[in-house]
């Protein structure tokens, strides 16, 4: 095929005007596109990572019930809507699957969606109302979110989300109050969020090419590539069997420290391959930085102990949950507050809450430690101690004590004073 031919080919192929002359593999090579172009970026291991420590730490905290009450806060009785969202969403999902595919959508996609599916309930707490019958994670790539501008679905200004089953083909249309709708923290409008991986676009595919490049060296016995000198004019038949047949030979991890014959007018001169030159690894691994940076993730929890040690490996797990964490379950819980309850609900004080202490439990004797000065210290009861180790309540255990020692500070002296005035020079 001359070269007129294949810019016409790959002319027909972008317009549409598909040739049989050139398939998609040539197209691809004549556009200069790798292989491996198209390839998810799921397979780089740094952004993958990003994603599995984001969506496994707010699948690991359980949700919680509350109620504020004129006393404090309490735990609530537990209602259908409670049921759903802490215990089981629906019959195939937990509720750490839930929270963590959200939380993976939102992060890979840039928005996260749950559906709350609702059911009349005529005779509740509040009269004539809307409970929460089950919970299902919409997958954030079928999602189109519509502001109803011209109140073409009723009331103006309202948005709606378009779900399309992609099984089926069938087309959902859910209100607002029905969606739980998590954003990331890159987000211009407040509205709509957007993927970070917007942002480190070519961090993230050089990350993902700098580790097929590895894998391809690895494929060929980290041997580099070769110029074949030979004496004489052979034909194409002939050049690409004599080719091959030390290709075969010399390539792969089987071939590292053979030692293979050639005839005396052949020369194979191995062409330069020199990873350090280039900085390759300290190349890749600033990469894995910025994509970790990006999304909020310690060195540490990507394998970079460079400069870690224990005392400050503990530190940098605190920071990544206050400085990551505290953002996002702040931003969860508001959402789900706001969709999941009813006003009036929420003007009674009820209140959703992720039990984040979870994830910060220390050794069991720092644990200790810790209850028994609140407890001594009267921050918490017995009981309320054995609760957080999932001990029973025992009797008696709802009082909280101090030490009988302690006194107010402006009391400070009075236990020197004497009744009646003793000890001034009376009777």
């Amino acid at each position: 095929m001359n070269l007129w031919e294949r810019i016409m080919n790959a002319w027909n192929c972008l317009t549409g005007r598909v040739s049989a002359g050139m398939n998609e593999r040539e197209l691809r090579e004549w556009l200069g596109i790798s292989e491996g172009a198209g390839k998810k970026l799921l397979s780089e291991v740094t952004y993958y990572t990003c994603l599995k420590m984001l969506s496994e730490t707010i699948g690991k905290l359980p949700l919680k019930y509350y109620q504020e009450t004129a006393e404090g806060r309490i735990r609530a009785a537990p209602t259908d809507t409670s049921y759903v969202l802490s215990v089981r969403p629906n019959p195939y999902m937990t509720p750490s699957t839930l929270w963590s595919a959200a939380e993976m959508n939102c992060q890979h996609y840039g928005n996260g969606y749950i559906w709350l599916r609702r059911e009349y309930v005529p005779h509740g707490k509040y009269g004539g109302e809307y409970g929460t019958k089950d919970a299902w994670v919409l997958q954030s790539s079928y999602v189109t979110v519509l502001m109803d501008d011209m109140g073409i679905f009723g009331d103006s200004g309202k948005m709606y989300y378009q779900y399309t089953d992609s099984r089926s083909g069938k087309l959902y249309l859910f209100r607002s109050e029905e969606i739980i709708h998590i954003k990331t923290w890159f987000s211009l409008d407040g509205v709509m969020g957007r993927p970070v991986r917007d942002i480190l676009k070519y961090t993230i595919e050089g990350a993902a090419e700098s580790q097929t490049v590895m894998n391809n060296m690895y494929k060929n016995g980290m041997t580099a590539s070769m110029a074949m000198q030979y004496v004489g004019d052979l034909d194409e038949k002939k050049r690409v069997a004599l080719q091959k047949k030390f290709a075969d030979v010399l390539c792969g991890p089987k071939a590292a420290g053979k030692v293979i014959p050639i005839p005396t007018s052949l020369t194979l001169t191995p062409l330069k391959m020199n990873l350090t030159d280039a900085q390759f690894f300290e190349l890749k691994k600033y990469s894995a930085l910025q994509i970790a940076g990006a999304f909020g993730i310690k060195p540490n929890h990507i394998n970079n102990y460079e400069r870690s040690s224990y005392a400050n490996s503990e530190t940098q797990q605190l920071a990544f949950l206050v400085d990551t964490m505290s953002y996002r379950l702040k931003q969860y819980e508001e959402e789900i507050n706001a969709k999941a309850l009813l006003p009036q609900q929420s003007k009674d004080g009820y209140l959703f809450k992720f039990n984040e202490k979870s994830i910060l439990r220390t050794d069991s004797k720092t644990q200790m430690e810790n209850l028994s000065k609140a407890v001594n210290n009267g921050i918490y009861t017995p009981n309320e101690a054995r609760e957080y180790l999932d001990l029973p309540m025992k009797e008696g255990g709802n009082t909280l004590m101090v030490n009988g020692n302690y006194i107010p500070i402006t009391d400070v002296g009075k236990q020197y004073e004497k009744e009646g005035g003793e000890g001034d020079g009376g009777s």
